[in-house]
């Protein structure tokens, strides 16, 4: 089943708050913008009627002071060349003619009926009010524009300060979700720091009461995590230590058995057990190192000079396989020293699998390289004398071997990867096809950085 796509909490939870601000605010504006339109409407209405009303006696009043004026007459206004007039009027008879209208209302009658109330339009209000005889008519008409304007400067006057409010709100919701996840992100720390090297408790005294159960699960799990797992390297550690004597002796007895047998029939079947005790001391000695490894020996206290080590170890690998031809190769004359926190041991260790590995499946009669770098990298290559198929990173399995038939106990390089990794480095494997079609493997170390100097 393929793993689902991992997110943030913390991000999820801003961006859901945000909008969900973002939406509730506009929400609000907009009913706001709504509520103000509907007070506006209420206001401009009652200012309408009541200048209706206001105008109703005097233009009947100008009008019959009008007697010969047989057409509209238009009403002069001093300012209405200067100033926008919101508001016009007509005064019409019950025919519809218009009577009397202001300076900047045409003589072409509304579009309004007749009829008191009020009416609207695309562009106008208009309020109609008629004489107690019932034969005369005056209308009041208001811009909408005017209304509009009205409107579109009071939601401006609502949207400004969301505008600057919003991001701040947002701002505080990022520093108030940051500060709430927190301890979850310091549990994660401390969880995602755990694995087989670090089996220390979950020290967590700050967590909320919704999280403050998990660090004591945690810690009894890794308990018995790292019980068993110390309970598995004592049982290797303890079985190879205990066996190496029984079968040392063993060992030296069969090698005497196998000279007091010079020529005689039983001696291949001795050289056979012989063979056999041999990869067993082999196969106990490595199972030693994999229970050293297991316990987390690869990081050191203060920094060590890889240096001296390297020369220390291809000179007992120069002893124990004295046909091997090595060549040795250091770039780091100029560069002074290189040091590296790590444990000496857990160094010593590594490089010398990876010689004896190099030592066992090289084609005989060609040269192992082993090569230290400026930057602390160690190479170690040689000619396969099998050819490697397949993933070469196969090879760092356990009992993984490949096509070889020599002798080897499949943990080397499994040894090499679990304490290099412990180093806080890598160890990176490459089978390249040679010209002459030879295979050429390569196994390379890769430490991390340490500008410190050696104590």
């Amino acid at each position: 089943m393929p793993e689902g796509k991992t997110y943030s909490l913390s991000r999820r939870m801003i961006l859901s708050i945000s909008v969900m601000l973002c939406l509730f605010w506009v929400a609000a504006v907009m009913l706001g913008i709504r509520t103000m339109r509907d007070e506006f409407d209420e206001v401009f209405d009652s200012g309408l009627q009541e200048t209706t009303e206001r105008l109703m006696p005097l233009l009947v009043e100008d009008l019959y002071s009008r007697d010969n004026q047989t057409g509209p007459y238009r009403v002069f206004d001093p300012k209405s060349e200067v100033d926008e007039e919101y508001l016009t009027y007509q005064l019409r008879d019950a025919n519809g003619r218009v009577l009397l209208h202001s300076s900047q209302t045409p003589a072409t009658p509304y579009d309004a009926p007749l009829k008191p109330g009020f009416w609207s339009d695309a562009n106008h209000r208009v309020y109609t009010m008629e004489t107690v005889s019932g034969s005369l008519f005056v209308q009041v008409a208001d811009s909408l524009d005017h209304r509009n304007e009205a409107t579109r400067e009071g939601a401006f006057s609502l949207i400004l300060p969301v505008m600057i409010l919003l991001p701040l709100a947002m701002l505080f919701v990022w520093l108030i979700t940051r500060q709430a996840i927190a301890p979850v992100e310091r549990l994660l720390h401390a969880v995602s720091s755990r694995d087989g090297g670090n089996l220390a408790p979950i020290l967590a005294s700050d967590l909320p009461k919704e999280l403050a159960d998990i660090p004591a699960s945690i810690n009894k799990l890794m308990a018995r995590l790292d019980n068993a797992l110390q309970a598995e390297r004592d049982i290797a550690a303890n079985s190879a230590h205990e066996l190496r004597t029984p079968i040392a002796g063993a060992l030296a007895q069969t090698e005497l058995l196998v000279k007091e047998l010079e020529g005689h029939a039983a001696r291949p079947r001795a050289e056979q057990v012989l063979k056999g005790l041999r990869r067993l001391s082999t196969m106990l000695e490595k199972l030693l190192q994999l229970a050293r490894a297991e316990a987390g020996i690869g990081i050191g206290e203060q920094p060590v000079a890889i240096e001296p080590l390297f020369d220390l170890v291809l000179s007992d690998i120069c002893r124990a396989y004295p046909q091997l031809l090595i060549e040795v190769r250091k770039d780091n004359a100029e560069s002074g020293p290189i040091a590296r926190r790590i444990d000496a041991d857990a160094f010593a260790i590594a490089l010398q699998n990876l010689m004896e590995n190099a030592a066992r499946y090289a084609e005989p009669g060609t040269t192992v390289k082993a090569m230290l770098c400026a930057d602390g990298t160690v190479t170690v290559s040689n000619i396969s004398a099998d050819p490697i198929d397949g993933d070469v990173n196969a090879l760092r399995q356990r009992f993984r071997r490949g096509r070889s038939t020599a002798p080897g106990s499949g943990l080397g390089l499994a040894i090499v990867e679990r304490l290099i990794s412990q180093m806080g480095g890598r160890l990176d494997l490459a089978a390249e096809r040679e010209p002459s079609g030879q295979t050429l493997f390569t196994a390379r170390l890769h430490f991390s950085e340490n500008p410190a100097s050696p104590a």
